[in-house]
């Protein structure tokens, strides 16, 4: 397996993009998965956002990258696919991902659905408008030949027989799962026994830990977390997540095991990242 890890670690030190690659650099990383911006703001012209936009010229990056060895391991265009506005602006806005990800050599788009019941639709609803789509985006990812995957962070994917369902919205090869320990833990599932269910369709990994004072607020309350503020390793959901992957080591996964976690400048991501390495070599799980 590889490890990645997710850019949103620098949101707070106000990284910009190339700041988090030279992380990954320094420290041995070599995937990196981060969001997608559709235009320009100050914010991140100034470099204090760790993220790309769609503005940016996707070769230009690559080569950039390939030079200090980083790749990307998924972009993250997450925006709600469930809500009345799924289809006007989701689906436009992941759709323009796809061009970019190609040339920049991506082979992952992560999406999703809204944290909460959307508004003013039923549930039947929601779901049929979700898989027209995902019917279309999936059309799109067959052309390019890029993974579609589902994150689980939602209303909907929080809900294993509602996800399942989901992932039967199209018939393909490039349409899968990013499935996220933590999320699938807050939300008040048990995270391996989902990763069993699921693993056929896995195709990137987010590993996330919970601290006992958020777990013991929200569990089974909240569909997400936007961001971790616990060291991988040092929450509740530290022993779920070796059991995930030890189900994905017998299953033969060789994907992405992408990191989330506040990074507070470098000292909770680089603990994070020693724990995953640890379990993995005593997992036996070799670091590709």
């Amino acid at each position: 397996m590889r490890i990645s890890f997710h850019t949103d670690a620098f949101n707070s030190a106000v990284f910009s993009f190339f700041k988090s690659v030279d992380w990954a650099r320094n420290n041995k990383v070599r995937l990196i998965e981060c969001g997608v911006m559709d235009g320009a703001n100050w914010i991140h012209g100034l470099g204090y956002f760790p993220h790309i936009t769609l503005a940016e010229d996707p070769l230009s990056m690559k080569r950039d990258m390939v030079e200090r060895g980083v790749a990307f391991s998924q972009l993250d265009a997450a925006y709600p696919l469930s809500g009345r506005d799924g289809p006007h602006v989701g689906v436009p806005y992941v759709l323009k991902t796809f061009p970019w990800a190609k040339l920049a050599g991506c082979p992952n788009i992560a999406t999703t659905d809204g944290l909460h019941k959307p508004e003013g639709m039923s549930d039947a609803e929601a779901m049929e408008s979700m898989k027209r789509c995902y019917g279309l985006l999936t059309d799109m990812a067959e052309l390019y030949g890029i993974n579609l995957n589902i994150e689980i962070h939602g209303y909907f994917t929080t809900r294993p027989d509602m996800l399942e369902r989901m992932l039967e919205f199209a018939d393909s090869k490039y349409f899968g799962l990013n499935f996220d320990t933590g999320n699938t833990f807050i939300a008040g599932n048990d995270p391996v026994e989902l990763c069993k269910r699921f693993i056929k369709r896995i195709n990137h990994v987010h590993i996330k830990d919970v601290s006992k004072s958020l777990a013991d607020a929200v569990r089974g309350k909240a569909t997400g977390i936007g961001i971790s503020h616990a060291a991988v390793g040092d929450g509740v959901n530290a022993d779920n997540i070796k059991g995930c992957m030890a189900v994905l080591r017998d299953a033969g996964y060789a994907g992405a095991l992408s990191l989330e976690c506040e990074g507070q400048g470098g000292p909770l991501i680089e603990k994070s990242l020693a724990w995953l390495r640890g379990a993995m070599k005593e997992l036996g799980i070799p670091e590709e």
